[in-house]
């Protein structure tokens, strides 16, 4: 479960007293880039790995981020991505169909050979290989452990926009959704701050919402009306399905969203602990993407 640090930041407007370089793996998914905008916005040097650096390049990370070619899968050619680095970034999965990454321990030596002193890891659902080797080296390392993001609105979008509408099946369901943007900063703080080696934190949002209520900041946002059609558990499955979810994920997600487990649905101050500010609210998600999901425009 969540452990939470009492170190005091040594932040002055957003940015430390002592730039660092950081490699972040996953910088063009959803929490990565997060974590490279917050990282840069606190006068930091941040290194994006990728193993294709033309279309890293071309999905529009800031220019000063520096693009270095590697695979997480091939920790051998590692070396010179994690030369200077003090601080480093990982997600648990790479290669093809999101596999759980089995070269940690490979991962986690050279980092440690290399002069990296701090690692984070973005939960993968589980116990991973990945995770149990850096838990185990001697980088202080960081789990971050968000519930449901605010991002995953997202696939909502399109019938929105198409229908002002949204199909979901148990429209009661509580979630203490959090936003990627906090995920990215409290990730920023362990990876250039003092104090936060050897813990678990547990991110959520400053709020519970249903997915009516979701559905309703939406619609404020947008400045248009959203019509919420809740699906029958076998009208989803079947919708699922036929949109290509694997049936074990069909048979996960509908056993989530039936039964949220108390984590999910459960308020944690992590996020205001760790950056020193509130946790932003999905009301603000909305007006921030708004235009993705069409409409007039909210207030």
């Amino acid at each position: 479960m969540t452990n939470h640090a009492n170190a005091a930041s040594s932040i002055n407007n957003g940015k430390t007293d002592d730039p660092q370089t950081v490699l972040v793996t996953g910088a063009t998914g959803t929490v990565g880039r997060q974590v490279v905008a917050e990282l840069l916005r606190r006068g930091h040097t941040v290194r994006a790995l990728t193993r294709d650096p033309a279309r890293a390049a071309a999905a529009g990370l800031p220019a000063e981020v520096e693009i270095v070619r590697g695979d997480l899968t091939d920790p051998a050619g590692l070396g010179p991505a994690l030369d200077g680095a003090t601080g480093l970034h990982l997600i648990t999965f790479g290669g093809d169909l999101f596999a759980s990454l089995e070269t940690g321990l490979e991962i986690a030596e050279l980092a440690e050979k290399s002069g990296v002193r701090r690692a984070t890891v973005l939960f993968g659902g589980g116990q991973t290989p990945l995770q149990q080797a850096v838990e185990a080296s001697g980088l202080d390392w960081t789990v971050l452990m968000p519930v449901e993001f605010m991002a995953n609105a997202l696939e909502w979008a399109g019938t929105i926009r198409a229908e002002d509408t949204v199909r979901e099946p148990f429209a009661d369901r509580q979630s203490a959704m959090v936003h990627e943007a906090d995920i990215g900063a409290v990730a920023a703080v362990a990876l250039t701050e003092e104090g936060h080696g050897g813990r678990r934190y547990l991110l959520t949002g400053p709020e519970v919402l249903t997915v009516r209520d979701k559905t309703e900041a939406l619609a404020a946002a947008r400045g248009q009306a959203i019509t919420l059609v809740e699906l029958t558990e076998w009208e989803a499955r079947e919708r699922w399905i036929a949109d290509g979810k694997p049936r074990e994920v069909v048979d996960f997600l509908l056993g989530v969203f039936a039964d949220t487990p108390p984590e999910g649905r459960t308020v944690v101050g992590t996020v205001e602990e760790i950056t020193g500010r509130p946790a932003r609210t999905f009301a603000q998600w909305a007006r921030e993407h708004a235009a993705e999901f069409g409409g007039r425009g909210g207030a």
